[in-house]
């Protein structure tokens, strides 16, 4: 049988790989496995579509900080802070839209929201009450030089105090720069060869001490040891297809303790769950609009209690999961 048979016959019966069996998906709950047999579970979801306070328009983005704050940028250009549960905390709005809004958030070790200012070249440093810090904005210039940039997808702090920014166009690549935002160097560039990106999506401080990147359109991620001068590429596993275990626009990722990362697909419309040599363990997610469904997710936050948040783009909501 053919990948693309398998994929189409997967679909078809809305069934999904589990660690060597097939379980049918079920509705109301996700279609995937846990610790000790479990089935995961939808906790919560949450969210209405609209522009109004509290509502989500295509949430594109999620950070989440030390007392499990969430910060959802979505397509109005504006970040709100909920509760876990969904309670809004407060807001504030991105100083321009006209041009595009931003894809990415972070929080670095002072508890600074990072805004990945997507089209207009930056990043964009708030207090968590939403003051904005000018003097510290990184970037703000179209352009290939060092700390230019073309579209802006999203930002982070290592241990040391480094921001490290990607970004995507004709550049893809990765930026970094000290803790005082002076540019120190750059690796990358438009291609699919490794240590080359199409799309560095999102940006995460691993377990492992090192800096994984979501290369999107390349369907795979990269792992990178940034701690010498120059940074090192470590592994590089994904690829393309439907299949379990393969990869579909992978945009976001989120650790365990346990040592797992978990991967958002824009493509699939899913959550995959890898040991961090890239073994897939299992699924969560099938596309729709029904609980336990998807479409076109964005990103996802892990929280204290190890409940995953994820955002249900195309849905308006957010979905929180038992994995």
């Amino acid at each position: 049988m053919s990948i693309g048979s398998r994929d189409k016959r997967l679909r078809t019966s809305r069934r999904v790989w589990l660690g060597g069996t097939l379980a049918a998906t079920v509705t109301g709950a996700a279609g995937c496995r846990r610790g000790g047999g479990a089935p995961a579970e939808v906790e919560r979801e949450w969210g209405r579509r609209g522009i109004s306070p509290g509502r989500l328009q295509r949430p594109r983005a999620v950070a989440i900080d030390a007392a499990d704050r969430l910060y959802i940028v979505d397509m109005t250009g504006r970040v709100q802070v909920f509760t876990v549960t969904g309670e809004l905390i407060r807001y504030w709005r991105t100083p321009e839209i006209a041009h595009g809004k931003p894809v990415g958030l972070g929080i670095d070790r002072e508890g600074r929201v990072l805004v990945a200012d997507t089209h207009y070249y930056r990043v964009l440093f708030y207090t968590p009450q939403g003051r904005r810090l000018a003097e510290r904005t990184i970037g703000g210039k179209l352009g290939k030089g060092p700390g230019e940039f073309e579209f802006v997808t999203d930002a982070v702090q290592a241990p040391d105090g480094r921001y490290f920014v990607g970004e995507y166009g004709g550049n893809d690549r990765i930026q970094y720069f000290d803790a005082n935002g002076r540019f120190l160097g750059e690796w990358g560039g438009h291609g699919d060869r490794p240590g080359q990106f199409r799309r560095p999506q999102s940006l995460k401080w691993g377990p492992d001490g090192h800096l994984w990147i979501a290369d999107a359109c390349n369907h795979r991620l990269q792992i990178f040891d940034v701690s010498g001068a120059v940074p090192r590429l470590v592994r590089c596993w994904g690829r393309p297809g439907s299949v379990p275990g393969r990869l579909q626009f992978p945009y976001d990722m989120a650790f365990d303790p346990a040592g797992f990362v978990y991967v958002c697909e824009f493509g699939n419309q899913r959550v995959q769950k890898f040991r961090l040599d890239g073994t897939s363990i299992a699924t969560w997610g099938t596309p729709g609009r029904r609980r336990g469904q998807l479409s076109r997710p964005w990103g996802m936050v892990r929280d204290s209690r190890g409940r995953l948040h994820v955002l249900d783009t195309y849905n308006h909501r957010v979905q929180t999961l038992l994995f």
